[in-house]
């Protein structure tokens, strides 16, 4: 007799409240395994600040579907990834997992839990397979999880407490001593993690995971259609559109983007060459940044376009005036979606040559890679391909397909089944279409 495979995903927070790429990795990946047979997937996303509480206990409904529900978490400690509220975990969010009791819990993100609920699930269903994505270098990294020098931006290739009481010299390295040895704790307790990218498990190799314990598997898009190549018009039509898609923030890199344009020959980057800015918030960004885009802005002049926030359902119908997507940042990324839809929709990608964008764009195949925050390399990027149609032509057609939502779901499962072989005497057997219609039969 078969079981259904019942798996609890979840979230520091929901893509309809918050539309980030973990948010939306994991959405994708909870609907994916809803498409498979044999399994049940419900969706568990913190929510806080601002959005209030619906009565005395942390649970709440989206009103979207019954699979899909809100925990609001409010008391969290970003330096230790640690909820200091964990009567609210005993309480209700193992109240809401023992009834549904998952053979498998997924977690995307402790952003807002806290590792507290990771370690609360374990010892309250030890037979349960736990496992951990990671979307960023967020346990080893204190400065946003960007593995960044804070001050000079400069990469960091290994953090340790001296290093990183260096980034934070408010912070003693004895503190960033007892960080490590708590988030590393809590982690381990975990039976697998899943890394988007190459790179970033190798990251987390070195950081003390054990690499047995590590799997790649790449993120799922959920995307209807892919939008035909931009319409040509005029005398001598290029393809000259460049956009950029994201936050604006030192991070990204958009400075690097900006100042590179204004680099490019008069003659060769003509009246019909634009930037395309897809993004906000750079008014929360520090002074100091603010005034560099300012003035890089007033230099680039008409060259550059900026048209405000995008919600995701929105970049197909962006994507028709696009031709480039350009990815310049200057941190080592994992996979961001923006990658997974140029891909989709077919536009070639001119991006840093580092870490996960490296990885998932092949240079002379998926896009062109230049070297990471030099403006004068990516200006070289603009030039060659404005200056020869036939690149972006030849990229066009070799472009590899990303992985779907569903692809994703299937490469999943196959990893749940494997775990839960190790961990239980009886392994869960998922019905299969052939049970299904066996079932139906009878």
């Amino acid at each position: 007799m078969t079981e259904q495979l019942r798996v609890l995903v979840v979230s520091h927070a929901h893509p309809s409240i918050s539309l980030g790429g973990a948010e939306i990795a994991s959405y994708n990946l909870h609907k994916g395994l809803n498409t498979l047979p044999g399994v049940q997937s419900v969706y568990l996303a913190r929510a806080g600040h601002p959005i209030p509480r619906h009565g005395t206990t942390a649970l709440m409904s989206l009103r979207r579907s019954s699979d899909e529900i809100l925990f609001h978490a409010d008391e969290y400690d970003h330096f230790y990834l640690s909820n200091n509220n964990t009567d609210e975990i005993r309480r209700d969010l193992l109240r809401f997992v023992g009834d549904l009791n998952p053979h498998v819990v997924h977690f995307h993100h402790v952003l807002g839990l806290g590792l507290e609920a990771l370690y609360a699930i374990r010892e309250a269903l030890p037979d349960t397979a736990i496992l951990v994505t990671f979307h960023e270098f967020l346990s080893i990294c204190h400065n946003h999880g960007q593995m960044v020098k804070a001050g000079s931006a400069k990469l960091c290739n290994e953090a340790s407490p001296i290093d990183c009481h260096g980034c934070f010299p408010d912070i003693p390295p004895a503190r960033f001593l007892k960080r490590e040895r708590f988030v590393r704790g809590m982690l381990e307790l975990a039976d697998g993690f899943v890394s988007p990218s190459m790179f970033l498990a190798r990251k987390y190799a070195e950081w003390g995971l054990d690499p047995e314990k590590l799997s790649v598997i790449e993120n799922g898009i959920f995307i209807d259609g892919v939008t035909p190549p931009r319409e040509l018009t005029g005398p001598k039509p290029r393809r000259g559109r460049f956009a950029y898609f994201g936050q604006m923030t030192p991070f990204k890199g958009v400075d690097v983007l900006i100042d590179a344009v204004s680099r490019v020959p008069e003659d060769v980057w003509g009246e019909d060459s634009r930037l395309m800015i897809f993004g906000g918030n750079l008014e929360k960004q520090p002074r100091d940044f603010q005034d560099r885009m300012e003035k890089l802005i007033e230099d680039a002049g008409s060259r550059v376009r900026f048209y405000g926030a995008y919600q995701n359902s929105e970049m197909p119908r962006l994507m028709q005036s696009v031709d480039w997507v350009v990815m310049p940042s200057v941190w080592w990324e994992n996979s961001p979606i923006v990658i997974q839809e140029a891909l989709h929709h077919r536009r070639p990608i001119i991006c840093s040559n580092i870490g996960g964008m490296a990885e998932k764009v092949r240079d002379g195949e998926d896009g062109l890679h230049f070297r990471v925050r030099s403006a004068e390399d990516l200006a070289d990027r603009f030039t060659e391909v404005l200056s020869d149609q036939t690149i972006w032509e030849r990229l066009h057609q070799t472009i590899r397909q990303p992985t779907n939502h569903i692809e994703c779901a299937e490469a999943h499962l196959e990893l749940y089944e494997r775990l839960l072989k190790s961990t239980r005497n009886q392994p869960i057997n998922v019905t299969t279409n052939a049970d299904i219609v066996l079932s139906q039969a009878s």
